[in-house]
């Protein structure tokens, strides 16, 4: 699975709050004096000579000292924040992890905003660092990352508005916003990786619901959805596709993602169809973050149940009425093969290796036999095709056996035969067909030449 990658300005954010809202000196900064200081001078002298050293590896070594001889020290929340503060920008996350985790396992004897800058630390450490999914304790790590990050949110709603500020508590409440969303969304990552799929939507619904535009959950609840027994589809198409629309990196591959997967779900006849929902969904979820209760995309089963309840005449009507019936029909129907068919020739349009022969079909036979105008273009090949065209599912169309013999049938026969649906015209209707094969039984016999008798439409 791809790594959680956060959002830049989130990350940003998150800081600028944990900053700005917090009134106490930072962790980087010398350990406050008091009236009767709850440590002693050497504990602050230590403390302060790790605090002014630049050299990190020097740093690292005053901190051990310290805690080596002040392991009760009140100094440790500040000691433990110049550790993962130096650790961090050395890329040494594991250790960044540790000590951050020290921090907030402190509890009360830390105030709020400091285990909130170390959880945040925690959370860009673990999103930076290299993991590996089949380590013994890949479980254990991805636990404690989705309990820091929950810890997180909650200790970030917790924080109280300082006394002096002359923002409304409306205005404070939003200045939280980006930083909740930063942290649950590291806790939906790491639930999606645990494969704890309900937790990691409920976790991305509340990053989205702090910071609506974040591509990256959109992505990851999306995953979610999909992930779920048994899947929610379509909230995970609108979500994939809601990420698409905000421009998430590598947006090609996300919405060929979607595509496969809409494919999967549906199994329409003609994979082009899809093209058209795709994009008809693209554009519906670039206005709302949340999928309307009204949209739908008919499932595999919903196709089954039109192909099993189809023939060509039922097929002819829906197609010709129009509106949702015609389109649920035809993600049904088109690429479908027909083995028996039969019309009257109404009209013949020749041409260079095949016949188009314009035909009427209908209930009866004595509908077809007085039809004037045709419902179907049946294309029929009598050489060899010049080249291969490509099938309405968008690959090459299997090459049908010419015949020759059709030659020989005119206007007003009847014709039986067995195709493919490729297309249709909605008005004027007409529906085409390819790969046919006309049955050789209906066709005249060689020594019929010229004008002969309309041969009557065949039963079917």
């Amino acid at each position: 699975m791809m790594r959680k990658s956060f959002n830049g300005t989130a990350i940003f954010l998150a800081a600028l709050v944990l900053t700005c809202l917090h009134p106490q000196p930072a962790a980087s900064q010398a350990a406050p004096q008091t009236q009767q200081p709850a440590y002693t001078i050497p504990e602050y002298n230590a403390f302060q000579a790790a605090n002014s050293e630049k050299d990190p590896q020097a740093k690292i070594k005053l901190l051990d000292d310290f805690v080596a001889k002040f392991p009760s020290s009140t100094l440790l929340q500040y000691v433990y924040g110049l550790y993962y503060q130096t650790y961090l920008p050395q890329k040494n996350y594991a250790k960044t992890i540790e000590y951050a985790d020290k921090l907030v396992a402190l509890g009360d004897k830390a105030d709020l905003g400091t285990r909130l800058q170390a959880i945040q630390a925690r959370v860009q450490a673990f999103s930076a660092m290299p993991f590996d999914p089949k380590a013994p304790d890949a479980n254990e790590q991805l636990t404690k990352e989705r309990d820091a990050a929950v810890q997180g949110a909650k200790l970030l709603q917790q924080l109280p508005k300082p006394a002096n500020a002359t923002m409304t508590d409306a205005q404070f409440a939003d200045q939280k916003k980006p930083g909740v969303a930063f942290f649950s969304s590291a806790a939906g990552s790491a639930a999606l990786q645990l494969k704890d799929y309900a937790a990691a939507v409920a976790a991305f619904k509340e990053a989205l619901a702090n910071n609506p535009n974040d591509a990256v959950s959109d992505y990851r609840l999306g995953l979610a959805y999909l992930a779920m027994s048994p899947p929610q589809a379509l909230d995970g198409f609108w979500a994939l596709a809601r990420a698409i629309s905000l421009k998430i990196p590598d947006t090609d591959k996300v919405k060929d993602y979607l595509r496969s997967k809409l494919l999967a779900y549906e199994q329409p006849g003609c994979d082009t169809q899809v093209d058209a929902q795709l994009s008809e969904l693209l554009q519906l979820a670039a206005n709302s973050p949340e999928r309307p209760a009204t949209y739908t995309i008919p499932s595999q089963e919903d196709l089954n149940k039109v192909r099993q309840a189809s023939n060509i005449i039922t097929v002819i009507g829906d197609l010709g009425g129009g509106g949702d019936k015609a389109k649920l029909t035809w993600l049904a129907i088109c690429g479908a093969e027909f083995p028996e068919v039969v019309g009257k020739i109404v009209d013949e349009q020749k041409a260079e290796g095949y016949i188009d022969f314009m035909v009427y079909t209908g209930a009866t036979p004595e509908d077809m036999q007085s039809a004037t105008m045709a419902n179907m273009s049946v294309k029929v090949w009598t050489t060899g095709k010049p080249e291969t065209p490509r099938a309405a599912s968008g690959t090459p169309a299997a090459q049908a056996t010419p015949q020759p013999d059709v030659v020989r049938l005119q206007k007003d026969d009847g014709i039986r035969f067995s195709g493919t649906l490729v297309s249709y015209d909605p008005s004027p209707f007409l529906l085409h067909w390819d790969q046919v094969k006309v049955d050789p039984s209906v066709i005249p016999e060689k020594s019929e030449t010229g004008k002969h008798a309309p041969r009557k439409v065949p039963a079917k």
